[in-house]
């Protein structure tokens, strides 16, 4: 059984999805930990499916490192094979990704390596394409620049806001999600070599 944790910044919905399918009779891997760079709405979900939680504010320490220290000091007690970043909207530290990688993987509203970084789904919508997508990366020491585990084409809309696409790109996103730690556990995704 893959033991994972999940770094959240915000309301959590890739996490509530992936808590729901962990809860599934049969499905490979558990959450055994979720975590937060401040007071983050999603733990909640955590806690209603009595996951322990823990806060690593960042805003607590003097620098990144420091903060990614702390960080990896609590990954470290959980013991997670697998460490899901699900809305974690912090670059984090080169020593924890040296750490975790390739056993550190991320989600990205974008079919990168179009349209990285923090604003993917308004950067597709000022550059006026007709489709982007979603990514399931491992991270590395870049911006949304590891390798890419799994992909999928979203189209975009007339009319469409940040929004309305946004929300399409949601359902795609927990979905790539939750196949990958599926792969990851069964052994049918080898994150050291990991040709789709």
């Amino acid at each position: 059984m893959l033991s994972v944790a999940v770094l959240i910044s915000g309301t959590g919905s890739n996490l509530r999805a992936l808590l729901d399918a962990a809860a599934e009779p049969g499905f490979p891997a558990r959450i055994v930990a979720v975590g937060a760079d401040r007071d983050a709405e999603g733990l909640a979900h955590a806690t209603h499916f009595g996951i322990p939680t823990f806060t690593v504010p960042f805003r607590a320490f003097a620098t990144r490192e420091e903060w990614g220290e702390a960080l990896a000091g609590r990954l470290r007690e959980v013991g997670a094979d697998l460490v899901v970043l699900s809305g974690l909207m912090r670059l984090l530290p080169a020593p924890l990704v040296d750490e975790f990688a390739p056993r550190l993987i991320n989600t990205h509203p974008a079919f990168l390596p179009e349209f990285p970084g923090a604003h993917g789904v308004r950067d597709a919508l000022a550059a006026g394409v007709d489709e982007t997508g979603a990514s399931v990366i491992i991270v590395d020491s870049g911006v949304d620049s590891g390798p890419i585990l799994a992909q999928e084409r979203v189209p975009v809309l007339p009319g469409d806001d940040e929004e309305t696409l946004h929300d399409r790109i949601k359902p795609v996103e927990r979905r790539l999600l939750i196949d990958v730690v599926r792969r990851v556990a069964d052994g049918s995704l080898d994150l050291e070599s990991p040709a789709r």
